[in-house]
């Protein structure tokens, strides 16, 4: 018992000190926003509460719109979100469970996709989305490049095949269709997948700030993520306290995606996917 015990409070001490050494970043980032006069060093992680204030995110809102690229954030984090769980499940659904010719050719195409960097597709979109749509300075030829997701759709597969086939026979045997089917019995099975989805599909278009800025110079229609860019590599520097305000910069840009993490996280379940059939 005694050395159960002792083996257990080993574990807690590793995993408390792993957490310590990945979490400090996340902390010096905030205490550095803080500072009023810079420190850079190690001490600068422990500050006199007199050296803090909150500075360093006024330079900001005096310099960008911070609500004004939330907004804008927001319309183009929530196009994307929108997109990738409805076609990503459709698309899941009909790969996972519908039989039909052409569908294991499909799905290859689908990894293939993965496996290309988006940089290489930058110049062929940008001409397709601005030149011959005429979408640029327009929130729609930011949202259109992500509105499909591969991984998504791959995501979605995955948890539609762990279904058991006998739950969509026996629906079926009642009369419900293909959408009743996935509405009433499939999407709720894989509430797991749908958060993941969720999430890595936020993170990803509110952290982009290239292909938004290569659309639209307009900085009225500019998410956080490329005014924050332009803030750190331009503006930053010209204030009084450069590395407060690029730290505080990070802070306000990564302080959404983190919330929704902290938010779901618990979410994170597995499901007993076979519990809905008998025996």
């Amino acid at each position: 018992m005694r050395r159960a015990l002792g083996s257990r409070a080993a574990l807690y001490v590793i995993l408390a000190v792993g957490a310590l050494v990945f979490l400090f970043p996340f902390y010096y980032m905030v205490i550095g926003s803080l500072q009023t006069d810079v420190d850079t060093s190690v001490r600068g992680a422990f500050p006199d509460p007199a050296n803090l204030s909150f500075d360093n995110y006024v330079a900001i809102n005096e310099r960008i719109s911070l609500l004004q690229g939330l907004a804008n954030s927001g319309i183009f984090t929530g196009g994307v979100l929108l997109g990738t769980i409805v076609f990503g499940v459709l698309a899941g659904y009909a790969l996972a469970v519908l039989q039909w010719r052409g569908r294991g050719t499909l799905f290859g195409i689908a990894l293939l996709v993965q496996v290309i960097p988006f940089q290489l597709l930058m110049i062929p979109l940008y001409v397709l989305i601005a030149r011959d749509y005429g979408l640029s300075d327009n929130y729609l030829g930011m949202i259109l490049p992500f509105f499909i997701n591969s991984t998504a759709v791959v995501i979605f597969r995955q948890y539609f095949l762990q279904l058991p086939a006998d739950l969509f026979s026996a629906a079926r045997i009642d009369g419900a269709g293909e959408f009743r089917l996935l509405w009433s019995i499939a999407l709720p099975l894989v509430r797991p997948a749908l958060l993941t989805a969720v999430l890595l599909t936020v993170i990803g278009p509110w952290n982009e700030f290239l292909w938004p800025f290569l659309i639209t110079k307009e900085a009225s229609m500019q998410p956080l993520a490329v005014s924050l860019a332009n803030f750190i590599s331009n503006v930053a520097a010209s204030t009084s306290n450069p590395f407060g305000a690029m730290m505080a910069g990070a802070v306000v840009l990564a302080v959404p995606a983190v919330t929704l993490f902290i938010v779901f996280q618990r979410y994170f379940t597995t499901n007993d996917l076979g519990s809905g059939v008998k025996g």
